[in-house]
């Protein structure tokens, strides 16, 4: 089989006709669906033939990406000015929390990165004590991941950023509802797969469980955070029923897929909080670890996206073999 043309992700009038939504993480805040589309989308079809070869219909995949970021931005703002954010500026609970979950992710997996128990970082009794402890104890966490791999190039203003749209996310009813909006906006009938990447699959995940009708037979979670307790799994809506989050509306299978040394995640294997039915795999994306079109090239994504699209009864959509 040869190279097959690509049908339009919208068809006539605007409309969005897509066998593949994709929800992006942090990051992507200044640009909308069809500028994510131009990397997503041939990323995703890439991890297609690499995974059957340059004889698959990938072409025939249309995707979707749902774009949120804009929602933690003034509407009138398109410029990367921060606030002068620092370390007096991350807030008690969610946001501190999760930032020395990463700092000890970071000394676990980078051995550049001095982990907050070593000598010459505070010791754990000092976190929480007081506001000033705590400035203290953010200032040595932003200082130890700035030399680690993944968040070397980060400065301490986007990564407080990051660290703050985690809080608004499970915090804000109504910035929730407005994500999940954007996902609920590009389903159709013709949508078989949810594909979630970072905070993008807390947004996915949420979405179809409100939406347990959709006719999405597969969510495929990348570098996913649905696993960190307290922080996010505890957070989450539906709540987790004695301990086991609940099945993500009417999908068939759930498919994470995980680099045990993504210091985002923190946690590669959702099946322990999910049950058994999550089936989880992992990957090694190297040095950028959280990387998403590294998540949608690699042959395992790109295996469970075709396997998703052939049907259960080898029915294909698209032409996926």
């Amino acid at each position: 089989m040869g190279y097959l043309l690509r049908a339009p992700a919208r068809a006539m009038g605007g409309s969005v006709v897509a066998h593949v939504v994709v929800v992006h993480g942090i990051g992507q805040e200044y640009v909308g669906p069809e500028s994510l589309e131009l990397s997503i989308a041939p990323g995703l079809r890439d991890g297609i033939r690499l995974a059957q070869g340059r004889d698959s219909a990938a072409d025939l995949v249309t995707v979707a990406c749902a774009s949120y970021g804009h929602l933690f931005l003034a509407s009138d703002t398109r410029s990367w000015s921060l606030p002068p954010w620092d370390e007096t500026d991350v807030e008690e609970g969610l946001e501190a929390e999760l930032l020395m979950a990463w700092w000890e992710q970071a000394a676990r997996v980078d051995r550049a990165v001095t982990g907050p128990d070593e000598p010459g970082t505070l010791g754990g009794a000092a976190y929480g004590a007081s506001r000033l402890l705590l400035s203290d104890r953010v200032r040595a966490a932003l200082d130890a991941l700035s030399g680690s791999r993944y968040f070397g190039y980060v400065s301490d203003r986007m990564l407080i950023f990051a660290l703050k749209q985690v809080r608004r996310y499970m915090t804000e009813p109504e910035l929730r509802s407005a994500a999940q909006a954007q996902v609920a906006a590009l389903v159709s009938d013709d949508t078989r797969v949810l594909v979630g990447h970072s905070l993008g699959s807390v947004v996915a995940y949420e979405a179809l469980c409100a939406h347990p009708k959709w006719p999405v037979t597969d969510l495929i979670t990348l570098g996913s955070p649905l696993g960190i307790r307290r922080m996010i799994f505890d957070r989450l809506d539906p709540s987790p029923v004695q301990g086991v989050g609940v099945w993500p509306g009417g999908v068939r299978r759930w498919t994470n897929i995980a680099d045990p040394g993504d210091i985002v995640a923190l946690v590669d294997r959702l099946a322990d909080r999910f049950g058994a039915r999550v089936q989880d795999h992992r990957i090694t994306n190297g040095v950028r670890m959280h990387d998403l079109l590294r998540y949608l090239t690699a042959v395992t994504t790109g295996r469970t996206v075709a396997e998703a699209l052939s049907g259960p009864t080898g029915r294909t959509v698209a032409g996926v073999q």
